[in-house]
């Protein structure tokens, strides 16, 4: 599934393509029931629309799905930052170091899914750190459609995107200095300023 996920995500697979689970099993060298498997997870992802006895598409993503999904994930991550402000480890302050680290190289070497990855294991700890389980159930479901939205912004020049490795390093400090509500509100700068960004590029 993970493969086809992402051929959605990058662009490999079209927002409307018909998908045909005996191309895709020849493709992944793989029988058709696997397929199957990953194309009803996928329908329940929000990836792709099945029709049973007609066909399969990609989902297509509409524009204004921005404006609806980026100030949601902003609210459960600005809430993330503010409660992992005072539960944060100094390990795990250093390993978003390293995270940040990791995205910046992806991003100045042109790698947008790798880049994208980083991200996401970097805004993860934050949300895992928080110690609620809702935050990072909710917070998982809106990841997935954003990925593919993230994907079109991280393709972008380094200058367009190099903002979002200093507003993660302003987050860690922020949360060096157990200050809740600068980390709160950096978190959510990260998050609306690439749909900003986004709504115009798209």
């Amino acid at each position: 599934m993970s493969q086809i996920q992402r051929w959605i995500i990058d662009g490999t697979l079209h927002p409307g393509e018909k998908l045909m689970d005996a191309d895709l099993a020849e493709a992944l060298g793989v029988s058709r029931t696997p397929i199957r498997e990953s194309l009803q997870l996928l329908e329940v992802q929000g990836l792709v629309e099945m029709h049973p006895g007609k066909e399969t598409r990609v989902k297509t993503v509409e524009k204004d799905d921005i404006l609806k999904m980026y100030p949601t994930l902003a609210a459960l991550h600005a809430l993330a930052a503010e409660l992992t402000s005072s539960l944060i480890l100094p390990e795990q302050i250093e390993h978003l170091k390293e995270l940040n680290a990791k995205f910046s190289e992806s991003i100045e070497s042109a790698q947008p899914y790798q880049a994208m990855e980083f991200d996401e294991q970097f805004h993860n700890l934050i949300v895992e750190a928080s110690e609620n389980s809702y935050l990072a159930s909710f917070s998982y479901s809106l990841q997935i459609h954003i990925r593919r939205f993230k994907y079109l912004f991280l393709k972008q020049p380094v200058t367009g995107t190099y903002a979002s490795v200093q507003e993660h390093a302003l987050i860690i400090e922020a949360m060096e200095r157990r200050d809740h509500d600068a980390a709160s509100a950096m978190m959510k700068q990260n998050l609306l300023r690439p749909m900003r960004e986004l709504y115009t590029l798209i």
